[in-house]
């Protein structure tokens, strides 16, 4: 069994479907081949504008994922609703503005603080484990511990976005220390965000490192190869490091 876990994220599945106004392809079919495939579970992004995942999404991939069930979300009512209906196995917050066209940058935990404590609260009775998706800095990573979450996810957006060598090689380190500090203060660890079959190696290098969610390179791959093999390609990446 691997040490670190892929969470394959289908929200692009969702956004295929949608362009169309139909039913295929089908979201849940592409979860079962993921986990057919050998991914520990399941991610998706249920947005406020629905643009991709629909309610009614994350209620039937709430019964039939297998594995670990990780529902992205923002902070707006109506979602926390939802996320505390379907209880998945874990929420991760992400901050989340409707013109971008994917999530930009980490949470600003310090301007939403109480709000981020209230929901964190209300998640933990209910037994849901909480992720706070933040930026790889070391004061984010103590406040999510004392904001009381379970888990953060280290966003590596600018280390995959990367125009150079050495802003990579800066980006990599930043993300590292992170995840040094994470394990040594106690809260668990996930990353993603444009990691794709070039850059995870790298990543995997991080300490405590316990899950990936990749979505996005994994969906436009599987264009080419089909999504098990896909699924399969990212899996063997990890499986390469050793870990």
């Amino acid at each position: 069994m691997l040490k670190i876990k892929l969470c394959v994220n289908i929200d692009h599945v969702a956004t295929l479907r949608e362009a169309r106004g139909g039913v295929e392809p089908d979201i849940c079919k592409a979860a079962k081949i993921c986990e057919e495939s050998g991914c520990a579970g399941i991610t998706v992004h249920l947005r406020e504008d629905r643009r991709h995942i629909q309610d009614n999404d994350v209620v039937i991939l709430r019964d039939i994922v297998k594995g670990k069930f990780n529902l992205e979300m923002a902070l707006a009512e109506d979602v926390v609703k939802v996320a505390l209906n379907v209880k998945p196995d874990m929420v991760t917050i992400v901050p989340e503005k409707r013109e971008e066209l994917t999530t930009e940058g980490g949470l600003n935990l310090i301007d939403n603080e109480n709000r981020i404590k209230d929901v964190i609260d209300r998640f933990k009775i209910k037994n849901i484990d909480v992720s706070l998706f933040i930026e790889p800095d070391i004061d984010k990573v103590l406040l999510s511990k004392k904001l009381g979450a379970n888990f953060i996810e280290i966003h590596t957006g600018e280390y995959s976005n990367a125009n150079s060598d050495k802003d990579r090689e800066r980006e990599l380190n930043r993300i590292l220390k992170a995840a040094k500090y994470a394990k040594e203060i106690g809260i668990r660890i996930n990353a993603g965000h444009g990691l794709n079959y070039l850059n995870t190696e790298s990543v995997l290098d991080c300490d405590g490192l316990e899950e990936l969610n990749i979505g996005h390179s994994i969906i436009s791959r599987s264009v080419f190869v089909g999504l098990s093999q896909a699924v399969k390609e990212m899996i063997q990446i990890i499986k390469k490091k050793g870990i």
